[in-house]
């Protein structure tokens, strides 16, 4: 849905996004302060707790929020939109489409904003074991009895969480808003009631502060970014759910609720270090009094299961558009609600995530061991968006240089800050967003590569259509119906119908070149869908637009073709589809290791019947072998 689409909507429908936003886009910053303040002064990589370090830490967040959420994501990356929709391959793909008379510049471009892409995988696995185990945390804080049942009760929520998206999430959807209402709320409240006791707490946001402590402290404050990005975690779903809620919804929500709510706890959780430094242990529950301890711990584990939904569902979302831009295979992806088309479920990907934070949970245990994973995935998305925005600044929006050197400038000094201060903690957990990321690169971009080099190869063996149709087709038999070749070239003649015709040695009486392609937009409207040509002798071409958001469905699509002058009796309809068999070899391609990596995504890539929605009952699949 587009940022104009909401605001046809008018001011009735306003509160309703407004509630949206505060349950879908803000639930992983939100659970923030579980961990982040108390991570900042942790034995073995934080600062010690003194007045002086903890007064600067409070201005690093403030600072850090402000500029880093406030300032680059709320005020200016959310202008960078894709026809309404966000998230770095929507921005990816924008940014593209403006350099695509640089190749140099787009290759490096796209290379940057994969690997950013992958990032958010390492994010989606470490976010829910992070969030929930942090929630789940507080059972020893009412009891130390309670310790051993931490990590079991984690898991088990973590696993009946995943267990149900098969189902989607359209019911317990509409909780999401209140619940993340009440917890934002409850944050405020918590904080301010703190704060009131130690008013002093508040010079923090002087930056002196948070300048003394980087200048006073530098080694400490370099340590100390580590944690401090931990505030700003989540500010990549401000930007990927515009689509859903707006640009308006989402800034108001910010602005008015969940930035103030978040520094109202954060200085809570501040003054009361300030009065028991022994409260360091957990500041966001001993915020708390004793009688509302085991209602907040609810509430908290509530939050980050919802924080995770959304984290889960972006994984999907980005997966889809991963595969409609050409870089991962077709995988399977069922609809879970007959309404929303944003809600999907990809079981391929549901169970590797549940693996990895199973895993993760059970490798580390406490949400201090996974602070130390949880940072670089994060800073090195942002330090990607912060490059291709300064793209779009200088070739869309047509800002001077020195503005953007200046803005984007001051922004990637940031990035880099937390980025270095977050790769100190590589050897003891940081390696792990990487080797996601690095695995994953290493598919998409094989992925990539390796469709670009078959159909160069497909190309190269093929017959003009053109030619064909003029001059081979005359003679040979035709028989009754409509045979419908799914073809990516627009141009050659496919190979499964050179096959069928090599074998069966006839043609049908209509022969359809279908060609499904995706454009660098999110939503190609029903108007723009269809392209119909007439070649003459019984054929037609018949190209299909898609969005990168879109699912595509052929046989929907077909039925748009009458208006073309071009009906379809789906009874009387064969579709033939080419499935081929990659064999790895010695000659001019990719590495060969990369090659057998190519061909094994394609034995597992997802059907083309059930992606395109084709009747399974219509389809003729005619296998070859290519060698690349």
């Amino acid at each position: 849905m587009s940022t104009a689409g909401h605001g046809e909507q008018g001011r009735a429908a306003l509160p309703v996004l407004i509630v949206g936003a505060i349950g879908v886009v803000f639930g992983d910053i939100g659970t923030s302060p579980l961990y982040a303040l108390k991570e900042c002064f942790a034995p073995g990589h934080g600062a010690p707790l003194n007045p002086e370090n903890l007064l600067g830490i409070l201005s690093l967040i403030f600072w850090s929020v402000l500029v880093v959420v406030s300032v680059k994501y709320v005020s200016f990356i959310m202008r960078a939109d894709n026809k309404g929709e966000g998230g770095i391959l929507a921005l990816l793909a924008l940014v593209l489409r403006l350099t695509a008379d640089r190749p140099r510049l787009s290759f490096v471009l796209a290379t940057l904003g994969v690997f950013g892409a992958t990032l958010f995988y390492g994010d989606a696995v470490i976010t829910p074991a992070i969030s929930v185990l942090s929630a789940v945390e507080g059972l020893e804080v009412i009891t130390p009895v309670l310790k051993p049942y931490v990590v079991p009760t984690t898991l088990v929520l973590l696993i009946a969480l995943f267990v149900i998206q098969r189902y989607g999430t359209a019911r317990v959807g509409g909780m999401f808003g209140p619940i993340t209402l009440v917890w934002f709320v409850t944050l405020g409240v918590l904080g301010a009631s703190s704060v009131v006791q130690n008013p002093e707490v508040l010079v923090a946001i002087n930056p002196a502060y948070a300048l003394g402590f980087v200048f006073g402290e530098p080694g400490l404050a370099f340590l100390a970014m580590g944690a401090v990005v931990l505030a700003v975690t989540g500010t990549e779903a401000l930007y990927a759910d515009m689509g859903h809620f707006g640009r308006r919804p989402i800034r108001i929500a910010w602005f008015g609720l969940v930035w103030p709510c978040l520094l109202s706890n954060y200085f809570g959780q501040g003054a009361l270090l300030l009065r028991d430094p022994a409260s360091v242990k957990n500041p966001f529950y001993l915020l708390a009094p004793d009688w509302f301890l085991v209602p907040l711990v609810g509430l908290a584990t509530a939050a980050t299961v919802i924080a995770s939904q959304a984290t889960i569902s972006g994984a999907f979302s980005l997966t889809r558009q991963a595969i409609q831009l050409g870089y991962l295979p077709r995988m399977r992806i069922l609809h879970t609600s007959a309404r929303e088309i944003g809600q999907i479920y990809v079981p391929l990907i549901n169970w590797l995530l549940l693996a990895g934070v199973v895993f993760l949970v059970l490798e580390f245990r406490s949400s201090s061991g996974l602070a130390a994973a949880y940072g670089i995935a994060v800073t090195g998305a942002m330090m990607v968006d912060s490059i291709l925005v300064a793209v779009v600044m200088l070739l869309a929006w047509r800002w001077a240089t020195p503005l953007v050197a200046l803005l984007v400038g001051g922004f990637l000094v940031i990035d880099l800050a937390f980025l270095g201060a977050n790769a100190m903690k590589i050897a003891t957990g940081g390696w792990l967003p990487l080797l996601i990321a690095g695995a994953l690169f290493t598919l998409l971009t094989t992925w990539r590569r390796g469709r670009q080099i078959l159909a160069e190869r497909q190309r190269a063996d093929a017959i003009g259509r053109d030619d064909f149709i003029n001059i081979m087709s005359d003679g040979i038999p035709r028989v009754f119906g409509t045979a419908i070749f799914m073809t990516g070239a627009r141009s050659i003649i496919p190979g499964a119908m050179l096959h069928n015709l090599k074998h069966n040695k006839v043609l049908h009486d209509r022969i359809v070149f279908l060609t499904v392609e995706t454009q660098d937009v999110p939503n190609v409207p029903d108007s723009d869908r269809i392209d119909v040509k007439d070649l003459g002798k019984g054929f037609h071409r018949v190209l299909v637009r898609y969005g990168f958001m879109q699912q595509p469905d052929v046989p929907a699509a077909l039925e748009l073709c009458a208006r073309h002058g071009l009906e379809f009796e789906m009874m009387e309809c064969t579709f033939f589809v080419g499935r081929e068999s990659v064999i790895p070899s010695a000659a001019a391609g990719m590495a060969l290791w990369r090659e057998h990596i190519f061909a094994w995504l394609m034995r597992n890539a997802g059907s083309a019947t059930d992606f395109f929605r084709i009747p399974a009952n219509r389809v003729v699949e005619v296998g070859t072998q290519l060698e690349i």
